[in-house]
């Protein structure tokens, strides 16, 4: 009668466990996904990964509850391990690499949903982001579904928020002055809100010379629209100029008297073209990281030579030393990576002097 008693008593922590865990299972489905199902896969997907170990938490939850032995108990956490590990070792290698790959993805954080990217031969703006693909929109309005294993085995290439370069190439005679079709190329990147164009020739060919105009287009959204209209100007321009724009594979056949050279004339007009920012601006992040790296060095530097003069130095001097080795503490943790925060004096290449005089001053 006394074992009859005990068996259901048994089960009660099983019981309890079990509603238990039903209960936060569901809560915690209903707070991490049911609550938002505005979110997209890309913010769904540490709530997925979180469920799947509040799941596999709530297994060996229940499984401690079992009223079994302790060595009954180990052999059905043993099982379950087992089981697990065969599901891994059986299924396509093709799902847990792509699995593994989104978290990758998430994690370094390379492109977010909306921006415009180019991996391999697709090119469009990213639509979401799962646990084992990538959902790109292309100019067709298609949608195309990459396995996360493709993003992360070709390169990425992503359009900056900040803005991003619109370039045109086309070949142009010798017959043709450069100063002019640079002004010309100029005021049509001009004309279509490109900011600070500038043009550089490209190849001299043997029937040809080959010019790329490029300009900066903030507004990124509309970068289709803006090419093709870039692309219309350029002809509009050139075309309404009289100037002849040539294949690489025409080659113009003209009987020429003796003596006459094909030479352009030189225009009257001879712009100032700057060319000096058109490398800044291309090249702006790699500049900002060049500079950052190079004030973090200088500040360490500068920290070491303080500490060292602090270890010798007394009184006033010494509490002022530490006041400064504080102060460069501070500018060196508030080095952010966007290039804000650099000090003026690294910003234009110059070293700041980190000498201490006899009366704790910096010289």
């Amino acid at each position: 009668m006394d074992r009859l008693l005990e068996l259901p008593v048994s089960f009660i922590p099983l019981i309890a466990t079990l509603a238990a865990v039903g209960f936060a299972l569901y809560f915690a489905n209903w707070a991490l996904l049911g609550r938002h199902p505005e979110f997209g896969s890309d913010r769904k997907l540490p709530r997925q990964l979180a469920m799947i170990g509040f799941l596999l938490a709530g297994a060996v939850a229940i499984v401690l509850a079992l009223p079994v032995g302790e060595s009954m108990r180990n052999q059905v956490i043993a099982l379950i391990g087992v089981l697990a590990s065969g599901v891994v070792a059986f299924s396509s290698t093709t799902v847990i690499s792509n699995l593994m790959a989104g978290v990758m993805l998430h994690v370094s954080r390379s492109f977010r949903t909306g921006d415009f990217i180019r991996v391999g031969d697709y090119f469009g703006r990213v639509a979401g982001r799962g646990l084992f693909n990538t959902e790109i929109q292309t100019e067709r309005r298609e949608l195309v579904y990459l396995p996360n294993t493709f993003m992360v085995a070709h390169p990425v290439a992503v359009v900056r928020t900040s803005g991003t370069m619109v370039s045109a190439s086309l070949s142009l005679g010798y017959d043709v002055h450069h100063s002019r079709i640079k002004a010309l190329l100029m005021s049509a990147a001009r004309e279509v809100g490109l900011e600070d164009p500038f043009v550089k020739i490209v190849e001299l060919g043997n029937y040809a010379v080959t010019y790329r105009v490029s300009g900066l287009l903030t507004e990124v959204k509309g970068m289709l629209s803006a090419r093709s209209n870039f692309y219309e100007t350029i002809l509009d321009t050139l075309n309404g100029e009289g100037i002849e724009i040539v294949s690489p594979t025409i080659m113009n056949q003209r009987r020429l008297a003796d003596g006459v050279r094909i030479m352009p004339l030189e225009g009257n007009e001879m712009p100032d073209f700057e060319t000096s920012k058109h490398e800044d601006i291309v090249f702006d992040k790699a500049e900002q990281a060049e500079r950052l790296e190079k004030a973090k060095l200088d500040l360490q530097n500068e920290i070491c030579e303080l500490e060292t003069q602090a270890e010798s130095a007394e009184g006033e001097e010494k509490k002022h030393i530490e006041d400064l080795i504080h102060s460069k503490r501070d500018a060196l943790a508030g080095l952010r990576h966007d290039g804000q925060g650099v000090p003026e004096s690294h910003r234009n290449g110059m070293k700041p002097a980190t000498a201490i005089d006899s009366k704790g001053n910096r010289r």
